[in-house]
């Protein structure tokens, strides 16, 4: 199955329950990161550093995290740290495995960021992300294309 139509249950910005496919966010460009646990230390920081950067990364694209953790988890995770982005619960990494098998170059997505533009495309992805300094690049992307 191609990764756009993986069904995944998710939270929206605000708690709200929802299934959500990339392909719903056609015509958009997304961010879409992958991130091993909720709350724990490296992954809170990077969940920190996409939350205070919304204000500029909201004008170019949708911010998605997603790991295996399930949706009361997810909620707690959200409100703990009040995430302003949609959070997709992928337990059994239909929607990791759907990346590695779009593209053989995809090894490790242990921490990975993928930029996928309005037409579905993936069009840049760091993988062994050091969240330290991410936001950056993810800007410099942006800024450079």
């Amino acid at each position: 199955m191609h990764y756009l139509d993986i069904e995944l249950d998710g939270i929206d910005s605000t708690g709200n329950e929802k299934k959500y496919k990339l392909s719903d966010f056609a015509g958009e460009n997304i961010i879409l990161y992958f991130y091993p646990e909720d709350d724990t230390p490296v992954c809170t920081q990077e969940a920190h550093e996409f939350r205070d950067a919304m204000e500029i990364l909201k004008n170019y694209a949708k911010v998605i995290g997603v790991s295996k953790n399930n949706i009361e988890e997810h909620k707690e995770f959200q409100k703990k740290h009040e995430l302003n982005y949609i959070l997709l619960s992928d337990t059994e990494n239909k929607l990791k495995q759907a990346f590695k098998d779009h593209d053989k170059f995809i090894t490790n997505m242990h921490r990975s960021t993928f930029i996928i533009d309005k037409e579905g495309n993936i069009v840049k992805f760091w993988d062994k992300v050091d969240v330290d300094g991410h936001i950056n690049e993810i800007f410099e992307y942006f800024k450079n294309n």
